[in-house]
């Protein structure tokens, strides 16, 4: 058990939760659109195990288009995780870097996932929280599969087949005891060129007895990855929230990152408390981020593109993360 929790977490898309019995949530969140973006949905397995340790599986399914979700529960014996790899069976069903297979009432089939783009995960620094994932007592923590990457595959969803290919994915995860009192989290990999791919989040973050505002954002542009966190000395200039828009600038030496998004209808999700998927959070598929990528050292703009189909989440007090 100790070599498998040593592994994995060094190796953040892995199962995290080996030995947990209460008190804990692990979930991976799966995007995938169609070729012409007609389609969009969201598949998120996970374990939840509320404070007097009772455990189920589930897997949600949001389809992004139709503004619809469901929420499919399984008992706790079914979510067969394997040690080792990043790979996770919840009855017939199964997850992993390279594929899914769905086997639920109303969504059956498989995708196969190429040219995955994952977060740099060196030893000191494994995956996206950086050195805050050495810390036991955070909250939740954050991992980043799959910046981007191409899809092949059919499901049947709804009695209709939908085929992927020359589709987008994305991939990420959660887990921890709950999600953040405040936070906004965004993600978009349909620009107007391929190879960009954008995920950023603002957050209110517990921290002894106290908490302050941290943040994570990546831009995949072409073939670099250009970070912005709460420790690599970058710096939340503004986070301004309000009933259509949603505004983000983080600058540190070398870029300034300014996000701007048009807040779309959101559909309802279940999300962790203590464990227990006894919260409602709410997420578009349908926003749009204009964003803007400038080089302070070369004074030049690397990007100003508007990301479509893109996931917003904003969540909690609000009041908490507005700078």
């Amino acid at each position: 058990m100790f070599r498998t929790k040593i592994n994995a977490f060094f190796n953040p898309e892995q199962f995290q939760g080996w030995g947990k019995t209460r008190n804990y949530f692990e979930g991976w969140y799966f995007k995938v659109l169609n070729a012409d973006a007609s389609r969009a949905f969201a598949f998120i397995p996970g374990i939840a195990m509320d404070e007097a340790g009772k455990c189920h599986a589930f897997i949600q399914l949001l389809d992004g288009k139709q503004r619809t979700s469901q929420y499919h529960t399984f008992e706790a014996k079914a979510f067969q995780p394997k040690p080792g790899a990043f790979s996770v069976a919840i009855h017939q069903n199964h997850f992993s870097e390279s594929s899914i297979r769905l086997d639920l009432p109303d969504a059956k089939g498989e995708l196969q996932f190429t040219g995955n783009i994952p977060w740099p995960k060196p030893w000191y620094s494994p995956g996206i929280m950086g050195p805050f994932a050495f810390v036991p007592f955070m909250e939740c923590y954050h991992g980043i599969v799959s910046m981007d990457h191409d899809l092949t595959g059919k499901l049947e969803i709804g009695g209709e087949m939908i085929d992927f290919a020359g589709g987008k994915g994305y991939i990420e995860k959660d887990w921890g005891r709950s999600f953040p009192s405040a936070y906004v989290w965004m993600q978009s990999n349909h620009f107007s060129e391929p190879g960009i791919s954008l995920k950023a989040s603002v957050a209110n973050i517990p921290w002894v007895r106290s908490s302050f505002v941290g943040f994570i954002s990546g831009v995949w542009l072409h073939d670099r990855l250009i970070r912005f966190t709460t420790y690599n000395q970058t710096h939340l200039r503004k986070c301004a929230i309000t009933t259509d828009m949603v505004e983000v600038v983080m600058e540190n030496r070398a870029h300034r990152l300014s996000l701007s998004v048009k807040r779309d209808a959101a559909t309802e999700l279940a999300s962790p408390i203590q464990g227990a998927m006894q919260g409602k959070i709410e997420e578009s598929m349908t926003s749009e981020v204009e964003a803007e990528l400038y080089d302070k050292r070369n004074k030049t703009m690397l990007l100003h593109d508007t990301g479509r189909h893109a996931g917003l989440e904003v969540a909690g007090k609000i009041e908490e993360i507005l700078v």
